[in-house]
């Protein structure tokens, strides 16, 4: 249900009394029971979601999952909605009803993956899927993944209202865990229908938090283990939509408002452990300890010497140590590595580059350009794993067409849009290894992703939502014989 309460702040004053929908209402001028194959482009132009419906939906989903607060309004606060939560329980349970509340089909499968489908004319044809995600990461925002399932739902209202037919079933899927921030595999639910990650593999993955639940416990005990196999050929798609905020600062810098998504850049997680070895921090001299911490730390700092100097991107997300004592020199360090690029061969050059350097500095060996201790240390063992490899992607022309011709329509100006890489992974990047996909991209504002502060204006989120409908609706009328 929604709130009545008032919503101020960056988003204005606006009350549900003021603009509820009790009932149909036409969002452009266009006669009943129109369908696709007959649609013009101009009657796709004129097709626009309910800006301040949508977005008081976004804002009243957030109460479940709230986290850190930033500002005084009521919709400032960030988001803590970790997949497979109460929180995320609660947010999918709405989920459910209000895509059945618009005449959708709902099903759920082994991955909890939940897929609503709007019938289409021909049942012979597969659906044309928008898709993104719910979770958060534990201090996340209000638009990262949730304006695409928002939006994808407003679009879904919007052909109800206008009582628009398409030849193909028009769908919205909610993908699991596509944050990677519980369960530490990214994108781990499309990756399982898409084949890239083993299903055993994804069931057996642990919560970080170190509960001991694992993502197959954890969908037993939310009710969303469900009984359909997570593979495209239980769950097929014709083409696979998303949309998303950019998470940088492109498309602000440049006064621009859409972005059209080509592809995304190749990266690889991998777990580095340094063992060392314990002592008394008062006792040990400086120059005879294996300080396990020490030498990760150059490692760190050494990846992003190297990524930056190949062109390349490198983090470290994770670190943890042992044992943890104020006065014991730690023995045993875990971190995280993430590398990118926009070419699959320089990320295998940085790997193979940070191998062979992190390999001398645990010996204590001068590494070139990596800045060498000021005491001796002794020789440690560095191991890596890999997490995950998501190898560059290129998206389907024939998608990529249709949201540039949307956003064209939509925005009225080919200066108002731009082609673009993503830089961060999505659940489109796994459905392109099966059907045709693209991507749509909004301002984010100062280029803030994966932070409370996260925010993205009322106006850019609605102009992404029609050229997401416009896009998919384009694509049905260009393939609705095939």
């Amino acid at each position: 249900m929604l709130r009545t309460k008032r919503i101020a702040g960056r988003f204005g004053l606006f009350s549900r009394k003021a603009w509820q929908y009790p009932r149909a209402m036409p969002c452009a001028t266009i006669t009943s029971a129109l369908h696709t194959s007959s649609m013009t482009e101009d009657h796709i132009a004129t097709l626009k979601v309910r800006r301040d419906r949508m977005m008081q939906q976004l804002h009243d989903t957030c109460q479940w999952g709230q986290g850190e607060r930033w500002g005084s309004a009521v919709i400032d606060t960030g988001m803590k909605r970790l997949a497979l939560t109460d929180a995320d329980k609660a947010v999918r349970d709405w989920f459910v009803e209000e895509a059945k509340s618009l005449g959708c089909n709902v099903t759920v499968d082994e991955m909890g993956n939940i897929f609503a489908v709007r019938p289409g004319t021909n049942p012979d044809l597969p659906p044309i899927y928008a898709g993104s995600h719910l979770d958060t990461q534990p201090t996340g925002g209000r638009y990262d993944g949730i304006l695409g399932v928002m939006a994808g739902l407003e679009g879904l209202r919007v052909l109800q209202e206008n009582d628009i037919q398409t030849d193909h079933p028009i769908g919205l899927v909610n993908w699991t865990s596509e944050e990677g921030a519980r369960f530490p595999i990214t994108m781990i639910s499309s990756g399982v229908w898409a084949g890239v990650v083993p299903l055993e593999k994804a069931y057996a993955s642990q919560d970080v938090g170190g509960s001991g639940s694992t993502v197959r416990s954890e969908l037993e005990r939310i009710g969303y283990l469900g009984p359909r196999p997570a593979t495209p050929e239980a769950t097929p798609m014709a083409a696979h939509f998303e949309l998303h905020i950019e998470q940088g600062p492109i498309l602000e810098n440049n006064q621009q408002k859409i972005g059209v998504v080509n592809g995304a850049q190749a990266y690889k997680w991998f777990t580095v452990v340094v063992k060392g070895r314990a002592a008394h921090t008062g006792t040990t001299p400086m120059d005879a300890r294996g300080d396990a911490l020490l030498v990760a730390a150059r490692m760190i700092n050494h990846s992003n010497v190297v990524a930056n100097n190949s062109g390349a991107l490198a983090s470290t997300g994770i670190l943890t140590l042992q044992p943890g004592s104020v006065n014991v020199i730690p023995s045993h360090v875990r971190f995280s590595l993430d590398i990118r690029s926009k070419s699959d061969a320089i990320v295998t050059e940085v790997e193979q580059k940070l191998k062979r350097d992190f390999a001398a500095i645990a010996q204590g060996r001068d590494v070139e350009g990596c800045t060498p201790p000021s005491a001796g240390t002794l020789p440690m063992e560095v191991t890596w794993a890999t997490d995950y490899h998501s190898p560059a992607v290129h998206f389907d022309q024939g998608c990529i067409n249709a949201v540039r011709t949307s956003a064209a329509g939509v925005l009225g100006s080919s200066e108002l849009f731009r082609d673009m890489t993503s830089g961060a992974g999505h659940d489109s990047v796994n459905t392109s290894k099966h059907v045709p996909t693209a991507m749509i991209f909004v301002p984010s504002k100062g280029g803030i992703s994966h932070h409370p502060e996260e925010w993205t204006s009322d106006e850019d989120c609605a102009l992404g939502a029609a050229v997401l409908l416009q896009a998919m609706l384009r694509y049905d009328r260009g393939h609705n014989s095939k």
